[in-house]
């Protein structure tokens, strides 16, 4: 009897923990890329200089997004800091006052935009990549309803002019966003736009080149 108890207590426990664990599903629609495809196809600018060297920018405003920064608590945790593709978000200006841009390109298979951590020693590791388009390209291109990736809405960020100590759109104007955490497992879901377990504790760390051979 006590077997068949502890045999029930242990399948209740593990229920309970996959009820509480944000899981990742996979359903791609025809023509979306899979998460080992997304990684495939990006796996190369873990070495953020790659990244450069094909047309990635760094934010323009060099910021590390916290949850707090956007009006989120803290517990969220961050996103990163952005480098992007100016072409293929449509950007042509700097930003007045905010980044703004024409595109409607959502192609997971070479994201728009790129997010990483700042290392200790000044490095940045890629945690995330993301897509992203201005919502009134968006809307302008006859669509009413934001883009969707395996199924799921992009999120919509936009600023509250209401709320002038903070910024819920990061610096961009209005936009629906998608953010694929596969560098750096969420534990609130593999599509959330924050994440607990990236810090921008070490934003502004100088980077420490290797003493020559």
């Amino acid at each position: 009897m006590k077997s068949v108890m502890q045999t029930m207590i242990a399948v209740a426990v593990v229920g309970l923990a996959s009820s509480c664990t944000p899981v990742a599903t996979e359903t791609p629609a025809p023509g979306e890329p899979t998460f080992a495809q997304i990684r495939a196809a990006t796996e190369k600018f873990q070495d953020v200089n790659v990244a450069l060297a094909e047309g990635y920018i760094r934010d323009p405003a060099n910021m590390c997004e916290t949850a707090d920064m956007m009006g989120r608590p803290a517990s969220d945790g961050a996103m990163g800091v952005h480098y992007f593709r100016p072409d293929l978000l449509g950007v042509t200006a700097p930003p007045n006052p905010r980044v703004d841009g024409t595109s409607t390109y959502t192609d997971f298979n070479m994201p728009a935009v790129l997010i990483y951590e700042p290392q200790a020693d000044g490095s940045m590791e890629l945690v995330a990549v993301e897509n992203l388009v201005f919502k009134a390209s968006w809307e302008a291109a006859g669509n009413a309803e934001p883009p969707t990736f395996h199924g799921r809405p992009y999120d919509s960020m936009e600023d509250d002019p209401a709320t002038a100590d903070v910024d819920e759109a990061h610096n961009f104007m209005p936009h629906f966003d998608r953010h694929v955490w596969i560098y750096r497992e969420n534990p609130r879901g593999v599509f959330e736009p924050f994440n607990p377990a990236v810090s921008c504790e070490h934003h502004g760390a100088t980077h420490t080149m290797p003493a020559p051979t």
